[in-house]
Formats: C-alpha cells, structure tokens, sequence
C-alpha cells in the first residue's frame, strides 16, 4: 500500500484526535446528511443487539444506523455497497444487484456470518438456502426502509442464529401525519426505477405504510438482455392500545437480476498481453443472448430421458410472500415482545459459471482429437469451430480473433422453499443495591424448507464479450461433417445433476442481563442454546451415456438412479457473550468484550453428497475506544477472532469429468486479528469529512482437505480474497441556499492485495477508485447526480472460485476475475408531501 493510500484512507479517522470541541459545535446546522451524521452521541437511538433501545454511544459493541436520509445520499447500488461503507465489512460488490460477497472481520465466508432480518426475524432461517441466500439475496431498500443497524461481534450470536453480526432492516410505520414521497431513478447502464412511499393514520389509534418500487436496468455489463427487471411492495397496520402495539405485516417481492461471473482479463500463457480487445474490462462479459434457449437433457430415475430448458435472462428470479406480526406489550414491571413471520417462494436461477481459463484453440480441439477417431471412424481428419446450432458450416476461426476459446457452466437450479419463524421474550428491570439489572429472557423457533433441482451444462464460448456458443466438429478431408465433440454448444451434457428435499427445526432459547453497576459502568451477559433438528434426502446419481452417437458430449452424463439417500441428523450450538462498558466523561468511552460463536452444519447437509456435519467455532475478543464530541465522533475498536475448528469447505470445478457438484472438504483453525475506525469531523462552516478503515491479518493457521492441498504451504497464509487494509474516506461540502440546500461530496475507497487460493500463489491486485455526487434540495424537491469508479480505475474481485481456490491460476496475479463496473452515473429525482 502506498503511502499517499495511508493518507487518504487514514485522513477521517486520524482528524478525529485534533477535534476542538468548540469548533465541532459551531459547525453548519443541517440535516443528518449520512450515516456518519447520525451517528455521533446525539440520539442515535439502536435497537439492535440490546434488550431496550439505547444510543450507540452508550453500548457495549460495534454497531452503526443509516437512517432513510443516510441510504438516500450515499445512493449504493445494492445492499452489499451500503454496508460495505462500514469498517470490518469487507465486500464484493461485482456481482450484480443483489447476492453479493460480505465478510464480517475476516470470516472466510461468502456471507461472513452475517444474519439479516427485517423488524427484528429473518425472512429465511438460514443464512443461506439452496442457491439463495437471506442477506441481500432477499432484503433490497427502497423508500420503505426506514433504517438499517448493524452489529459487528458483540451480543450478534445472541439475538439470532449463526450471527457474527446482523443486519437489521427496519421499515417505516405510519404515525398521526399523513406522508409520502416518490422517486425517480435514471442511470446511463439503461436504468428506469420508480420508488413510492404513502403512509398516514386510519384513526386516532392505527395507522398504515405502504411502499416499494419497480425496476429495469440493462446492466453494468453487455449481456445483450436486460439484467434486472422487477420489484417489491412490503406493507404494515399499526394498531396502538394503551399499553402498546400490534403490527400486522406483508411483503411480495418478484425481481430478475443477472448474476456477472468472472472474465479472463489477460493471455494465461503471456499475463502482459491483455484481453481487453476482445472481452471490455469495464463492460464485457461471458454472459451471451446465444444461451437464451438452453435445453439439459438427463436421465430421470425411470430411465426417461427428460428436458430442462432454461433462458440465461431469467437470471436470479426470486419470488416471495411473507407475512409477519408483531406485539409489544407493558404490563408493569414486564414487558413483552412476539414477532412471528412466514415466507414462502420460489427462487428459479439461471446462470453462467466460469470453469477454467481460456485454452489455444488448436491446443484445446487436439484434446479430443483421439477419441473423435475413435467414436467417428477413421474418415475424421481434423477438428474444427463453428457456430452452435449451424450443422458445422458456418465455420469459426479463433485465430482471427484472439487465438483463445473458453469454457463457461450453465447453472439451472429451482428451489421451492418455506420459512415460518417467531420469537417470545420478557424483558425487566431489577432495582438492587449494586445498580440495575435489566434482564430479558427468551425463547425463538423455526421450521424451513427446500424443495431442489438442479442441473449444470459446460459450453463452449468465443474468448469474446456476448460471445458466440461455439461447435467443435470432426470434419472428413472433404470438409464433410463426421460428428461433433459438443452438442449444440455443450461441451458435457447434464456433468452435475441434484435434487432433493429437507426440512429445519430449531428451538432456541435465550437470556441477556444489562447491569447498570453505575451511571457510567455497565456489564452485559448472554447466553443462547439451540438445538436442531434436520430431516432430508437426496436423489443418487450416477455416470450415464445418453446414446447420441453424432457427438461425444453426452457420453458422460450424470443420471438419477432412482434411489435416495435420507439422513437424520441433529446438532445443538451453544452461543455467549461478556461485555463491559464505562465512560469516562460524557464524551469518552471505553469497552470490550468476548463471546463465542457456534455455526453448526446447515440442513443443506442432507441433500449435497458429501457434506460435512463438522460445525464452525470461534471465540471473539473485542475493545474499543469512543469519543463523541457534538456531530464528531470516532469509534476505534480493536479485535481478535479465533476459529477452531473453521469448516470452509467448498464444491470446486473437476476439469476431468466437468462436475461442480463435489464438496471439497476443508475444515481447520483459522485467526484474525485487527483494528477497525469509523470516525466524523465536522469543522466549523460547510466541510465535513468521515470514513472508515479496517486494518487485519486474517490468515490460516492449519487445515486439512480431502483434495491433496499441502497443509504446510497453507499454515500461515492470507485466507483467501481477504485483504489486509480496506476502508473509504467520504468528504462533503454542505451549503445552505437560503432555505434550499446544496451538497458536494466525494468518496474513495481502498482494498489491498489479496489471494484467489489458499497457498497465496495468485494474487488479485490492490485497487481504489472514485466517487462522487451532488445534491440539490429545495422545498419538497430533491435532485441528486451520483457517479462511481469516475476515473474508470481498474479493479480485480473473486478470481476464478470454480477452479482455482486451492491451486491459483498458475499466474503471478490474475487473470480472471469479476472486474469493477466501468464508471456509471444516476439522475434521482424525488419529491415529498
């Protein structure tokens, strides 16, 4: 990292140890503007991770708020660029809008543990279903959102389920003044959102909200069709007694969004030569409309070879209903609180998976050459490219382009799946003579589901953006057609075929004290025990020939044999946690805290053969330090995360038979240890500045898989697409126009080096880029312009995850891996009453 980086990523959190505190109360009055306004010692009121709501200043734990104006002027893209704002959440945010990559402080994970929930439950139990996940796979703002916290560490693994840190999405309800907004969103990747909110009383004691958006957007990307097209509309009934409130709750959601796989950006044989001539660094990608109407033939159980078709736009189709309803309650001393929700949906997921690096196209036909010979007969006396679905004569020649062909896997999966969960909790208040206890206890449980299937297919692309699908054909000398190696564009036919079913049950139960020792020193407590209770079963399968004598791509074909293998398993998981605040005056605190974390193996283990029940364990360690001064603030918190054991196996791309459906077992003891600042300085006059950086050594102590990796090579090295520095620095210019109001800000972002393998072979270069937007209000009008990566600065995320996680690339750095999008700029629009 250099070190004008340092500066510009250190300049925010630094600043905030030279505040005059005279000069941070005489700065301009305004609205809070970003969640760094927000979040000073004010009343930033936190209702996540505590029995009662509290201000963040006075609570034992890492946590942050985005209020409705905050998520307006940040503008993110998705969920995963708004919480990536935060230190210790690392984030890929190149995937497309929605089921993106967050780690929370290290966790090598795609979710890093982070649980989301809407008003206080999950939408889905689990952090992840079969090709869903619950974060922001299912959670998107809109003008409804009335906040979002989120708690890093601290008691997460108390308030919810396999909890590192949880996301809480909080949506608006409607009070005694009737109020609405509508926003319009136009952006330069073909973008048309409309965002609307209404909500108001129905009389003296209810009231109601309403809201949500529709949405298409071509893409950030060339794909040649839509990426995202749909919406949501969520909904409450507020009904309030003399003693408290019940709400009554609703959702639906119905949205499409492409997911972005990898790109090759260089030559595998030559890294300096670029491939950015034929695959656009900022807005290529594999994705090809030549994959619009795919069809994977397999065996069923029955021995009837059927058909599923699939559409490459479809993308990720995610549909859902749920309901919720929740009661909070007085009655004296006691209060009561009971949530209950229930969703049910389907998620239809169309994709393109990258496999493997791009191969010499004469070096890739030879491969097959002999047993072309051998299935054709002797008459095959070359192999050559066409054009999928052509009949072999409309003939290809890679060489006129780059001289490459590629392999990508077409993933058709549909999960039918169902999730009710409820919680019931008692929460008091206990006067004693060392202070005050406020003591919850409670009780949470869950029943979900998954119906699955899924079948993959390999194609054969063009080293191209929207590329063709390509044949490799056996010609005679005469130029006659003999056979074909692919079918129609397929490489293998049906390499990876799943299907199963499962049912969860947990039962958890819970109890937190928050003992007010004095008016300055608190203690906190919790504890939770779950217990679950899996049952499911998976479809066999085995190696099958299809029959196709013209071609070889269906030789060796996954088959369902018409046998199932069910399991019963039953875990349990034991979570705790022990903090300390005090604050030393009113403007400067200390804290710190331990708990454990116990992820036991999901449900999905009953359907996805060779799983491992092995359940992930880590003790975490946190102190912090908090200064507060009028709008100012700075919150450096140290920690240290141990996992032992760490179950990070994954499923991994076998070049040899063209399955993605193995689970490569990689379970073993990993540590993180780092500082993490979040600060604001509001200087007398229109100029602020906030930001947030996270400086870790996340790295692998020792491990053991199933797949040949050198345990020795791995001890000691940077877990895999973690980086040892990340944060963002956020200045902002405020004017006050008379009664109108004029913004000017800036945003920098930094990661640093990072691994696409767990022996740190190849590495994903470090990379920062530029944003910026300016915001216009006046009366009930608000105009803004945003922009990302201004300056088109380039950026590598991910790698190849399908094949090089435990052997790299075979390159010093990388030359395949989801890029930042090019740079891209929003118009929105929007008016309140």
């Amino acid at each position: 990292m250099t070190n004008s980086n340092l500066l510009m990523l250190g300049a925010a959190a630094s600043s905030l140890f030279l505040i005059n505190p005279a000069s941070a109360q005489d700065a301009v009055s305004a609205r809070p503007t970003s969640p760094e306004a927000i979040d000073g010692k004010g009343e930033d009121i936190i209702v996540t991770g505590s029995a009662r709501q509290q201000r963040r200043f006075d609570v034992s734990y890492a946590v942050n708020g985005f209020d409705a104006d905050a998520i307006r002027d940040l503008a993110p893209k998705n969920m995963a660029e708004l919480l990536g704002t935060l230190p210790g959440i690392q984030i890929e945010g190149t995937g497309g809008e929605v089921q993106n990559i967050t780690r929370v402080r290290g966790i090598p994970t795609d979710r890093g543990y982070l649980y989301f929930q809407q008003d206080g439950l999950p939408l889905y139990h689990e952090l992840d279903g079969f090709f869903f996940n619950q974060g922001d796979g299912m959670n998107r703002t809109d003008l409804m959102t009335q906040r979002v916290e989120v708690v890093r560490g601290g008691p997460a693994p108390i308030y919810a389920s396999a909890a590192a840190a949880v996301a809480n999405v909080i949506t608006h309800t409607g009070t005694s003044t009737p109020q609405g907004e509508a926003q319009l969103t136009l952006g330069t990747t073909g973008l048309y959102r409309l965002d609307a909110y209404q909500s108001g009383p129905i009389d003296e004691n209810t009231f109601y909200a309403v809201g949500g958006f529709i949405r298409q957007n071509d893409g950030y990307r060339d794909s040649g069709f839509p990426a995202d097209r749909g919406g949501q509309i969520r909904a409450n009934l507020l009904h309030e007694f003399g003693n408290g409130s019940i709400k009554v709750s609703g959702q639906y959601t119905n949205d499409h969004n492409i997911f972005y796989l990898s790109i090759p950006t260089a030559y595998p044989n030559d890294p300096s030569r670029s491939l950015n001539d034929y695959v656009d660094f900022f807005d290529g990608t594999l994705a090809s409309d030549g994959l619009r109407d795919v069809n994977i033939r397999y065996r069923d159980g029955a021995g009837v070879v059927q058909n599923q078709r699939g559409d490459l736009a479809n993308g990720r189709h995610m549909r859902f209903g749920n309901v919720g309803l929740d009661y909070e309650g007085d009655f004296g001393d006691w209060h009561v609180s009971a949530k209950g929700g229930y969703t049910e949906g389907r998620s239809h997921f169309d994709a393109l998976y990258s496999t493997s690096n791009p191969v010499d196209a004469n070096k890739f036909a030879s491969g097959y050459l002999s047993a072309a010979t051998t299935a054709f007969g002797s008459g095959v006396a070359s192999l050559g490219y066409a054009l999928a679905g052509s009949n072999g004569q409309t003939v290809y020649d890679p060489y006129a382009d780059s001289g490459l062909v590629v392999s990508a896997q077409y993933r058709s999966i549909d999960t039918r799946f169902y999730s009710g969960q409820g919680d019931l909790s008692l929460t008091r208040k206990f006067e004693t003579g060392l202070g005050s206890h406020d003591i919850r206890v409670g009780g949470y449980g869950a029943l979900w589901g998954n119906r699955t299937f899924a079948a993959y297919q390999n194609y054969l692309l063009q080293v191209a953006g929207n590329p063709e699908v390509l044949d490799l054909v056996a010609y005679g000398a005469d130029g006659a057609v003999k056979g074909y190696v692919t079918d129609n564009g397929a490489i293998q036919i049906a390499p990876s075929l799943n299907s199963g079913e499962f049912d969860g049950q947990v039962i958890a139960l819970y109890a937190s004290d928050t003992w007010d020792v004095t008016d300055r020193l608190r203690i906190d407590l919790g504890l939770r025990h779950e217990w679950y209770s899996y049952n499911g079963f998976r479809r066999v399968t085995e190696v099958a020939n299809l029959g196709d004598s013209t071609t070889l791509a269906d030789n060796a074909t996954r088959a369902f044999t018409g046998a199932i293998v069910s399991s019963s398993p039953k875990v349990e998981a034991t979570n705790w946690t022990v903090g300390v605040n005090y604050d030393l005056t009113d403007n400067l605190g200390f804290y710190g805290r331990a708990s454990q974390l116990q992820v036991p193996a999901n449900a999905m283990v009953t359907i996805n053969e060779g799983s491992s029940l092995a359940s992930s364990k880590a003790k975490l360690f946190e102190a912090g330090l908090k200064l507060a001064f009028g709008r100012s603030y700075l919150y450096l918190t140290a920690f240290y995360t141990k996992f032992d054991p760490l179950n990070a196996s994954f499923s991994a791309y076998n070049p040899a038979t063209g399955r993605s459906d193995q689970t490569v077992t990689f379970v073993g003891t990993a540590e993180n240890k780092g500082v993490e600042a979040d600060g604001a300085l509001h200087v007398a006059g229109p100029f602020k500045i906030a930001g947030s950086v996270t400086v870790q050594d996340p790295k692998y102590l020792d491990f053991a898989n199933t797949s040949g990796a050198d345990a020795g090579a791995i001890e000691g090295a940077q877990i895999v697409r973690q980086p040892k520095v990340y944060g963002n620095v956020r200045p902002t210019l405020d004017f006050a126009l008379g009664s109108d109001r004029l913004s000017v800000y800036g945003r920098y972002d930094y990661v640093s080096r990072r691994y696409v393998d767990v022996t740190n072979t190849t590495a994903l270069p470090a990379y920062g880029y530029f944003g910026g937007g300016i915001t216009y209000e006046h009366e009930a009008w608000r105009l803004q312009i945003v922009g990302d990566n201004l300056t088109n600065a380039h950026g590598l995320t991910e790698g190849n995850t399908a094949g090089d996680t435990l052997t790299g690339q075979g390159t010093p750095e990388a030359v395949f891996g989801r890029p930042l999008f090019g740079r891209n700029v929003r118009l929105v629009v929007s008016r309140k009453w």
